[in-house]
């Protein structure tokens, strides 16, 4: 397995098809598979989930396809739009099913590779819901990266764009990097 290509899963986005959250977060995952990773993306629809509830072991499919792949993964890329200050109820739920791998050798997130994306309709949004994945993913023993993207998602400019791509690149070079490290 150490000579396999890292696994890296994407979990973002809205229910709106083609968000800019979902499609920074393929985005990040295209370049992840330039590097040489596996990646596999749960996107708006996908994260549909029923509320989590720990005393209930009884899952959707959808849950189980998204627990098995947060098992098997080495790095995730995370990406929430900003709402309200906070990342959204959809982001939130789907990394409550990370408690599912609670009693696994590798519980929660950790040993994993975590790339944070946030946006937001100004840029303090996209800031306080960047702060609030770290704060997350710590919670849940995962190593983010130290790089993680901002970007406004009304600022539809060229020069915009072209930055969050370099950022996007920059963020995938580090998942993939960590991601080998924390294999050993």
């Amino acid at each position: 397995m150490a000579d396999c290509a890292p696994l890296i899963v994407g979990l973002g986005g809205t229910l709106r098809h083609g968000s800019s959250t979902q499609f920074a977060v393929e985005r990040a995952l295209d370049y992840a598979g330039r590097l040489g990773a596996t990646t596999r993306m749960f996107a708006g629809p996908e994260l549909e989930l029923p509320f989590y509830a720990p005393e209930t072991p009884d899952r959707s499919q959808r849950a189980t396809a998204l627990v098995d792949a947060l098992r098997q993964a080495d790095g995730v890329v995370i990406g929430s739009p900003g709402y309200h200050g906070s990342v959204s109820g959809l982001i939130k739920n789907a990394l409550d099913y990370a408690e599912d791998l609670s009693r696994d050798p590798r519980p929660y997130l950790d040993g994993r590779a975590v790339g944070l994306i946030a946006a937001g309709a100004g840029m303090q949004a996209a800031v306080t819901t960047l702060g609030m994945l770290r704060d997350v993913t710590h919670a849940l023993r995962g190593t983010p990266t130290p790089y993680g993207v901002v970007f406004n998602s009304t600022d539809k400019s060229r020069e915009r764009t072209s930055k969050t791509e370099l950022q996007l690149e920059t963020l995938a070079e580090q998942i993939v990097a960590l991601a080998w490290a924390l294999r050993g």
